[in-house]
């Protein structure tokens, strides 16, 4: 029996939990009903558990033959501040918190995979679960990390993925290289001098100075970066003064930028801090830069994206071509210690993430379960499975 129709016989049950844990939403770093479900999940089924890494990230491990190597696959379990606007019968019950995003579908799909790998074990080495808390700008991979994820659960490759509406149940889509870019937030406090609204000549504007600010920012996509080099600066904030007639002491810029390369981004930071220090320097203003990377670049290990993509080849049609995209995913960060591969799977027709009426399609659970299982199956295949 295939993998897909294994998992296929634990879809009712698998949709109950991804069902459950959508209507029980937990955001970023608060994960604890999720996480216990997840780690009661693995122990069920005979798994080793390891709660409380990097927060509330849980790991489970699952050890079969003599085999040292170790593949890691990761999920993620925050949810979104989000009011839900679906009407299922497992809506949110959370006041302003949803699963926005599909990580309870991604969660579930790595239980599946979980479950089928303790029953089979028709692999030859080592298998970290990673569940993965705050992905949604939380800093949970990085906290994982710190708290030493691959010193403690060392893996000699790992994999993610993530649903994408617009696609087709059943069908995946990867790259090498490059697949989601970088992300930065950043915040230019631009200081002035106040006065009354009445008398602008009594003051250094700093609202003014900030709108200047705000439209030369621009330049540096267009001026300073090559146009091989794909990058986006948005300023999506800019705050200064409470009251119609004063003008006040600061106003605020604040924004994102996103980048495919470590090294974008520093020039990226660069630009924003002479930029915004010179045009304020011209109002007679100052500015300071406050810089801080959310996300790495997530790059496709080449290797990695085509050992995913062969495995994904068995359960369904795959597009090798995937242009990258501007959004990001902090799985970058683990991909930076390991190499590994992110890959794209079929939600079917909906709401795009993110979006109050966004819905993730049990449909997909088992392709993604059985993709799970399938890149260790051919990743860690002994010599008793080496035609498996």
């Amino acid at each position: 029996m295939s993998a897909l129709d294994a998992i296929r016989r634990h879809h009712a049950e698998l949709t109950a939990i991804r069902q459950d844990l959508h209507a029980h939403p937990e955001l970023g770093m608060a994960e604890h009903r999720t996480a216990e479900i997840v780690a009661r999940q693995l122990e069920g089924w005979g798994i080793e558990v390891h709660r409380g890494i990097g927060g509330t990230g849980v790991v489970g491990v699952l050890r079969n033959g003599t085999g040292n190597r170790a593949i890691g696959l990761r999920a993620d379990m925050d949810a979104l501040p989000i009011e839900e606007l679906n009407d299922v019968a497992y809506r949110s019950t959370s006041p302003g918190v949803m699963h926005a995003c599909g990580h309870d579908g991604h969660t579930t799909m790595l239980l599946g995979a979980a479950r089928y790998l303790a029953e089979t074990r028709n692999f030859d080495g080592i298998v970290h679960f990673i569940f993965q808390p705050g992905e949604e700008g939380c800093g949970g991979a990085l906290a994982m990390l710190e708290d030493g994820l691959f010193e403690r659960f060392p893996c000699d490759a790992i994999y993610g993925m993530h649903n994408r509406p617009g696609m087709a149940i059943g069908e995946y889509a990867i790259r090498s290289g490059p697949t989601a870019a970088g992300g930065a937030f950043f915040d230019i406090l631009v200081g002035g001098r106040g006065a009354h609204g009445a008398r602008p000549e009594a003051s250094i504007d700093p609202v003014l100075a900030a709108c200047h600010i705000t439209t030369a920012l621009q330049s540096i996509v267009s001026r300073n970066l090559s146009p091989r080099e794909p990058a986006v600066i948005s300023v999506t904030r800019v705050v200064g003064g409470e009251a119609y007639n004063v003008i006040p002491e600061t106003a605020t810029i604040s924004g994102t930028a996103r980048f495919f390369s470590r090294a974008v981004a520093a020039q990226i930071k660069d630009g924003l801090k002479r930029v915004a220090e010179g045009v304020a320097a011209g109002f007679g203003a100052t500015a300071s830069l406050d810089w801080r990377l959310i996300f790495a670049p997530t790059v496709n290990d080449a290797a990695q994206a085509e050992a995913y993509a062969a495995a994904a080849a068995e359960l369904g049609p795959v597009a090798r071509d995937k242009p990258p995209g501007m959004g990001s995913e902090d799985f970058s960060f683990m991909m930076e210690k390991v190499p590994g591969a992110y890959i794209h799977i079929g939600n079917g027709e909906g709401a795009m993430p993110h979006n109050p009426r966004y819905q993730f399609n049990d449909a997909a659970i088992p392709y993604g379960a059985a993709l799970y299982a399938r890149v260790v199956e051919r990743g860690l295949r002994g010599q008793q499975h080496a035609e498996g």
